[in-house]
């Protein structure tokens, strides 16, 4: 049978760095696509991505991380100038002082909620989704539109709180 061509795999971390230096750390890439963006990189063959994420936070901040949530993967086929990739994205904790290392030139920590540069990939996206997780404490909630058009949609916010009369659904009678 034929090897399969399906994208490729990368972790992004948004890493929370605790008071004093309360935010999350950026790198500016050295290498294309360049700008700022969440460190992170390539899946190795035989890792996981769990240990691909610490390895790369690692390689390009310096920083050992931990671990604390799983934001959501990202596959948009346009997310990456460089070919179509899929993400795996972690919330993660680490303490110290993030130093630019491996392929990024420029490390910092930034307060999420009044970043103003330009980021790369579809980082300002994935930071959408984290403020929306800081703020309720879980991931965004998606759902596929089953439409000849296609595409994906983010429950909306309220329907959490929406009546219990909102949210029945009725089934025809045969």
């Amino acid at each position: 049978m034929p090897r399969p061509e399906t994208p490729l795999l990368t972790v992004d971390i948004i890493i929370e760095l605790p008071p004093p230096r309360a935010g999350i750390v950026l790198i500016e890439r050295k290498n294309p696509p360049h700008g700022w963006a969440l460190p992170g990189g390539f899946v190795d063959p035989g890792e996981t991505v769990e240990t691909a994420a610490a390895r790369e936070a690692l390689e390009e901040t310096g920083l050992e991380i931990r671990l604390r949530a799983l934001l959501g993967c990202y596959s948009d086929p346009r997310r990456d100038p460089r070919g179509h990739t899929a993400s795996v994205v972690y919330v993660a904790s680490a303490r110290g002082e993030p130093r630019a290392r491996s392929d990024a030139c420029r490390a910092c920590v930034a307060d999420p909620q009044a970043i103003t540069v330009p980021l790369a990939f579809d980082h300002g996206r994935i930071l959408e989704d984290y403020r929306f997780f800081l703020a309720l404490g879980r991931a965004p909630q998606w759902a596929m539109d089953a439409s000849p058009a296609g595409g994906i949609f983010r429950m909306p916010d309220m329907l959490e709180s929406a009546p219990e009369s909102m949210l029945a659904l009725e089934w025809p009678s045969s």
